[in-house]
């Protein structure tokens, strides 16, 4: 490094003793319930694993937005399209939550918004799914939506402190589009049997893909283990998966819905279970073969492209602002 003239040496690499020693009390943080603040020292693998998955979910809200945003305009009625417009317009702030804390860890939000609009980066499966009814809708804020929360409160207790904080508001919200979502879908299940026939529909073409949304099982899932470990996840993803099966199967039944699964069994422990889980669709869909997937990203660079003006006026605005301050 190099300042004023002056040569001053280079770091020298620590030892492995050394970093075995920060190791274990970078460990001994997280067990403590700790958080790890931005300019705390941690593992090279924790930060890129927390880059991994922040921007992910950022991502994931980003695109999010599309599925329901085409139905803003023939939502069957005022105070529903208010209410979406409303959650569509909350996904966009949680996604500016995500971005923000990921560039905590030292990565920029145009990397990782020109690696979502490349193609390189990933974001839930889910959204790469059409929308052909009001119904689907509905499912979404109930199904997708409720897999988030379950998801996603465990996470207002990470062990990295700026994604925490940014969930706690996130969480609230989120629970707001479940209630709306089940709503909406109660209200169709209550309706004509023209309606009820849309929301059992519904129910058939979101129910296996929001059980996918937690991602693969425990034994096939290269992140879990060592997320669990540091507290970045408090359960793995079969837990998850269980709970909100256990959660959400009482509420389709009140519905009067049925779950597509033939398999599903209530055991002696009170827990559903359900029949095997279709992988190969799952996988399909990460690798960019899902049914939407080409439209959402098209639409992404779309919009990204439409924006340019908004973001050039932000930054010219900001450096005259710094002008001044200067002056």
């Amino acid at each position: 490094m190099y300042t004023q003239g002056l040569q001053e040496a280079p770091p020298k690499a620590a030892s492995a003793v050394e970093d075995s020693e920060r190791m274990a009390r970078f460990q001994a943080r997280i067990d403590a319930e700790e958080k790890i603040e931005p300019k705390d020292w941690m593992p090279e693998a924790y930060r890129q694993t927390l880059i991994r998955q922040i921007s992910q979910h950022a991502h994931s809200e980003i695109v999010g937005m599309l599925p329901e945003g085409h139905w803003i305009s023939r939502a069957p009625s005022l105070l529903r399209k208010s209410i979406l417009i409303a959650k569509v317009q909350d996904e966009g702030g949680h996604g500016a939550y995500l971005y923000s804390a990921a560039e905590t860890l030292g990565i920029a939000r145009s990397e990782l918004i020109a690696q979502l609009l490349s193609g390189r980066a990933k974001y839930s499966s889910i959204f790469n799914y059409p929308t052909p009814t009001w119904a689907d809708v509905a499912a979404i804020g109930w199904l997708v939506d409720g897999a988030a929360i379950m998801n996603q409160i465990p996470l207002c207790r990470c062990s990295y402190g700026p994604y925490a904080r940014a969930m706690v508001r996130v969480c609230k919200e989120e629970s707001f589009h479940q209630r709306q979502g089940y709503h909406a879908m109660l209200s169709l299940a209550r309706g004509t049997p023209a309606q009820q026939r849309l929301a059992q529909n519904a129910l058939n073409r979101w129910w296996w893909p929001a059980l996918m949304m937690f991602g693969p099982p425990d034994t096939a899932s290269q992140h879990t283990a060592l997320s669990v470990r540091w507290k970045i996840k408090r359960f793995t993803n079969d837990e998850l998966r269980q709970k909100f099966v256990d959660f959400t199967v009482p509420q389709a039944l009140f519905l009067g819905l049925t779950v597509p699964d033939a398999q599903l069994r209530q055991a002696e422990d009170g827990h559903y279970q359900t029949g095997p889980l279709d992988w190969s669709e799952f996988n399909a869909v990460l690798k960019g073969n899902g049914p939407c997937n080409a439209e959402r990203i098209a639409e992404r660079r779309e919009a990204h492209a439409a924006g340019a003006w908004v973001r050039e006026a932000a930054i010219a605005h900001a450096a005259k602002r710094a002008a001044r301050a200067v002056a």
